[in-house]
């Protein structure tokens, strides 16, 4: 819980059904350097976090603003993308961390930030946890909001803890510790990136795999691996699109669609840090003359339907289990490690593809799928005589989306060197294909 000292104003609902921001009004579909910031220097500055693919915590924005100066408290929140309210105890401290701050990336390639001076001069914060601190007090922490301790303690003897506060990786929320001692800001913004390693689920995530790559240092902020997926086009989706669409984001590891809800849809992915991710990338994206809303779900897994599972108009099933799909994307360290994900654009990487894919036949392909084609096609250069990559941009973003969900995984026919077909993969690109021409 945070409140703030300064010009407020109360949340109310825009023409279009968005909510417009508390500190002021704004245009949800502007981009956050549209917006008016304040030009006066005072100790509170506004983080704006790009591209975050990874969580943002209380501890990881104040690892980054502590070595410029004394951080006093720290309010982050989440209407549209990643934001944060940082209070440093001089406008001094506030104006080097701007200066040295704005612009960098808290992991490479990714969590980019944008500082603008924040209205308030001051935040009011009243919990210790990952989204409010404050530091020049010892607050309440570790209750889950209850306002007294569990009567026998985190966990009966024999057991880690409950499933909500097991550390990311697991099934929920890890528990935020005080912040460590200053650290080099050299270290922090060049150290290794977090990890994005996906295996299956909990249950499959070793204790090396866990060391080796930090997982315990990471929380999630969903508490369950089970996405909700809202706006969903019934006579253009089935359970195979959504994977072609999550997969980039996490393992998949159930797809069912509510029969109760049409164009409802439930996601098991691998873990909770798939579900913000997929959260974060792709929640009011617009396909399908449709508005995609993805929200966690209380489920901790899903249910098999019991009986006959139905069909969906096209004559497919309503669930699906993609467990053991070999287009996981997340399924080993190696296979993990090469996936780079990216927030939805009007480029798709293309890979694994024949050496003979061109223009002709990809426009061929999207008028057999009845999706719009790119109006511009760049293949690389082939450092194999296998298969071939490359890149393809569309007029649009909901363009390109509507590609990756109906055209990813395609097979095309390999009688030269397999009896199996070759399976085209999809995937988004920060590329510009005027570049590569």
């Amino acid at each position: 819980m945070a409140s703030y000292e300064g010009p407020i104003k109360r949340q109310r609902m825009n023409d279009g059904g968005d909510v417009k921001d508390e500190f002021g009004d704004h245009d949800s579909n502007r981009s956050f350097g549209d917006q008016q910031q304040p030009e006066q220097p005072n100790k509170v500055l506004l983080f704006t976090v790009i591209n975050p693919v990874y969580p943002i915590t209380t501890d990881v924005v104040y690892k980054i603003c502590e070595p410029t100066g004394e951080v006093q408290r720290i309010v982050i929140f989440r209407k549209r993308g990643v934001q944060a309210m940082v209070e440093f105890a001089s406008i001094q401290a506030a104006q080097r961390a701007k200066v040295s701050l704005n612009g960098a990336d808290i992991y490479s390639g990714c969590c980019t930030l944008k500082i603008d001076w924040a209205k308030p001069a001051r935040l009011n914060v009243y919990k210790n946890d990952d989204e409010t601190w404050d530091y020049t007090v010892e607050l309440d922490q570790g209750n889950n909001g209850t306002s007294q301790p569990a009567l026998l303690g985190d966990a009966p003897v024999g057991f880690q803890s409950s499933p909500f506060n097991h550390q990311a990786g697991h099934m929920g929320r890890a528990m935020v510790p005080r912040p460590p001692p200053r650290m080099a800001r050299s270290e922090i913004l060049h150290g290794r990136p977090r990890p994005t390693l996906m295996i299956g689920g909990p249950q499959q995530m070793g204790p090396d795999f866990v060391e080796d790559f930090g997982m315990q240092d990471v929380a999630a902020y969903s508490q369950s691996p089970v996405l909700m997926i809202y706006g969903l086009n019934p006579e253009k989706m089935n359970c195979d699109r959504i994977f072609n669409i999550l997969c980039l984001y996490g393992n998949v590891i159930k797809v069912k669609f509510l029969k109760s809800k049409p164009g409802t849809a439930m996601v098991q992915m691998g873990d909770p840090l798939a579900v913000d991710r997929a959260i974060s990338g792709l929640s009011g994206m617009r396909f399908f003359n449709e508005k995609l809303v993805l929200a966690p779900s209380k489920q901790m897994y899903l249910t098999d339907t019991s009986g006959s599972v139905s069909q969906l108009n096209d004559g497919t099933p309503t669930q699906i289990d993609y467990n053991n799909s070999r287009n996981n994307r997340f399924t080993t360290t190696e296979q993990a490690a090469k996936n780079r994900i990216q927030n939805p654009s009007k480029v798709l990487h293309y890979y694994n593809a024949p050496i003979s894919f061109d223009e002709e036949q990809v426009n061929n392909i999207c008028k057999d799928l009845d999706i719009s084609p790119p109006s511009k096609f760049v293949p690389f250069k082939s450092k194999t005589e296998r298969s071939s990559s490359g890149l393809m941009e569309f007029d649009t973003k909901a363009q390109a989306l509507e590609c990756l969900t109906v055209a990813n995984h395609f097979k095309i026919d390999n009688p030269t060197y397999s009896r199996y077909p070759y399976i085209v993969k999809l995937c988004f690109s920060t590329s510009s294909t005027t570049s590569r021409e």
